[in-house]
């Protein structure tokens, strides 16, 4: 079965976890990354930007009502 993620998007990830770790990863909005999964969809971010293996970013479902009878 196919790899879903490049070698080089595995490292882009390790580099920004690593980051976070030492305090020096941060938002674009300049504040300080603390959660291990914030840190994780940097690095896959960065990696998509470089054009390397990434899968695409899943899409939020539109919130419509749901299906039934009007009362």
């Amino acid at each position: 079965m196919a790899r879903k993620y490049s070698k080089a998007a595995g490292e882009k990830v390790k580099k920004a976890v690593h980051e976070m770790k030492e305090g020096e990863l941060r938002t674009c909005s300049g504040k300080k990354v603390t959660s291990r999964k914030q840190a994780i969809a940097i690095g896959l971010s960065e990696a998509r930007d470089e054009g390397k293996k990434v899968p695409q970013k899943k899409m939020a479902k539109k919130s419509g009502s749901k299906s039934g009878p009007a009362k």
